[in-house]
């Protein structure tokens, strides 16, 4: 068997199923589809019966303990001679593991990722997030999509690595986030070659409502320092940003509250007119970034309404990152806590 593809599901049957039907019209066949149950009071067991004949399905139930514990039980039961991890929400394009494949022919490594795109069928609030996953213009340009000068590492939702490398460095480590960052940084210390595959791209759907969007990103955020700790030399210059940007748009809001009790409370004409110039170069500020967004995300999607959606999406990455960075920075930097981010047999501080 050349690849063993591993899916951690917990709770999402009826994205297992477009995944698997997906994984039905790949060209390339050496293949088997690891499917693994995390505790999901709603199984995928019906899906992946539907499917048994057309794919080689192993399912497997497991009490839960997160997407990494769940990965690392498909791997110790998978014999691929690469071993590829998905998230149960990603969608393949026909010619994926065909991609993967003539790579891997052409310049062989040890592991490899690819980089994700919104599907024309998705909802215009999953393009939008997706476009905050993947911009320029928020934190998308460190998440490894393009060729770039710095290492490339690859993510959970779109990872292959060659099998016994994976058992090897023990898989992935017992964190509830920032776990496949990790396991990236330990295939870099240990020697491997990790390539980004352009053309190995899946279609991502990510969460489907803001909410649930602002707890993932607050979770990366967290888990940067987390690695930060890991992985001393990993934080980088990129990596402030989202912070950053937190803490600049928070002395905006006050400074145009400033300049508003200036404008109305003041008797000086002098002092009311600074009031106003200030509120309004700090509404304006965040106005012009909103209207980059509008624009840039209205042209790549080809929506007016997508672009519109952006914005609250840019926002919410930005800012949700950089609140979870700005506590994790204070609760494990300042204050010395430790433990957030890991199972309780996996502190930091011991």
């Amino acid at each position: 068997m050349k690849y063993s593809i591993i899916v951690p599901v917990y709770n999402r049957p009826d994205e297992v199923a477009e995944l698997l039907q997906s994984l039905t019209k790949q060209t390339f066949r050496d293949f088997d589809v690891h499917i693994v149950e995390d505790g999901s009071e709603v199984t995928c067991r019906e899906a992946c019966e539907h499917f048994a004949n057309r794919l080689d399905i192993h399912y497997y139930v497991k009490e839960n303990g997160g997407p990494g514990a769940a990965r690392n039980y498909g791997a110790e039961r998978a014999t691929g001679d690469y071993l590829i991890v998905l998230d149960s929400d990603v969608v393949l394009p026909v010619g994926f593991l065909a991609a993967v494949e003539e790579e891997l022919a052409s310049a062989p490594c040890d592991a490899f990722g690819g980089p994700d795109r919104a599907h024309p069928d998705f909802t215009p609030l999953q393009k939008a997030i997706s476009y905050a996953m993947t911009s320029f213009f928020t934190t998308g340009g460190i998440r490894g999509g393009k060729k770039k000068l710095d290492r490339f590492y690859p993510r959970s939702y779109n990872m292959g690595v060659r099998r016994g490398l994976w058992h090897e460095l023990g898989g992935f480590r017992r964190m509830r986030f920032g776990e496949d960052i990790d396991f990236s940084y330990r295939l870099e210390k240990a020697g491997a070659r990790m390539r980004l595959l352009p053309d190995a791209w899946v279609w991502h759907k990510r969460r489907t409502d803001f909410r649930r969007f602002f707890r993932q990103v607050n979770n990366s955020g967290k888990a940067r320092i987390n690695l930060h700790l890991l992985h001393p030399g990993t934080l980088k210059l990129v990596h402030l940003l989202p912070a950053v940007f937190t803490v600049g748009c928070l002395v905006l809001l006050i400074l145009f509250v400033l300049g508003l009790l200036l404008w109305l409370l003041s008797s000086v004409h002098a002092i009311k007119a600074f009031g106003v110039a200030l509120s309004g170069l700090c509404l304006a500020l965040p106005l012009l970034y909103a209207l980059i967004i509008f624009v840039d995300s209205s042209i790549r999607n080809r929506s007016a309404w997508v672009g519109l959606l952006s914005i609250p999406a840019s926002f919410i990455q930005l800012i949700g990152y950089g609140t979870g960075f700005l506590s994790a920075a204070w609760n494990r930097l300042v204050l010395k806590r430790g433990g957030e981010g890991f199972d309780d047999n996996e502190r930091l501080y011991k």
